[in-house]
């Protein structure tokens, strides 16, 4: 007989202990403090209304996440150049290494995110405020 198992992983279960940005909150749900073995991380990201990251990169991972609520914008670049808008229902891929930040125009609502990471522990590398002057 397995021993594997599905697991259910309800809201008051995820871990706001994961690796954090400023400006933002990650909660994990499928990912090793919770017991759960798996080759991909699961959680989700919120930012506050008005609020905007730091600047960051996911080190080796890339990241794909399903806007659930909000609008966002999402710049990078070598000087944050780029800039793209994501609402509910859309898709983002970000490659890895890829220095980005995420802003929320609403003055109103936060905007959230389901997140999977391509390894079990998410990477965040913060990276200096002045890195785009």
């Amino acid at each position: 007989m397995s021993t594997t198992a599905i697991h259910i992983v309800s809201p008051a279960q995820f871990d706001s202990g994961t690796a954090q940005t400023p400006g933002s909150q990650r909660r994990a749900a499928i990912a090793p403090e919770l017991a759960i073995a798996s080759a991909i991380w699961g959680g989700l990201f919120e930012v506050a209304p008005g609020l905007r990251t730091g600047l960051h990169h996911h080190g080796q991972q890339e990241t794909i996440a399903y806007v659930l609520s909000g609008i966002c914008e999402v710049r990078w670049g070598e000087r944050g150049e780029f800039v793209a808008h994501a609402k509910v229902g859309d898709f983002i891929h970000v490659p890895a290494f890829l220095p980005h930040m995420e802003i929320n125009p609403s003055k109103l609502e936060p905007f959230r995110w389901v997140v999977v990471r391509s390894t079990a522990t998410p990477i965040v590398v913060n990276l200096p405020d002045d890195t785009w002057t």
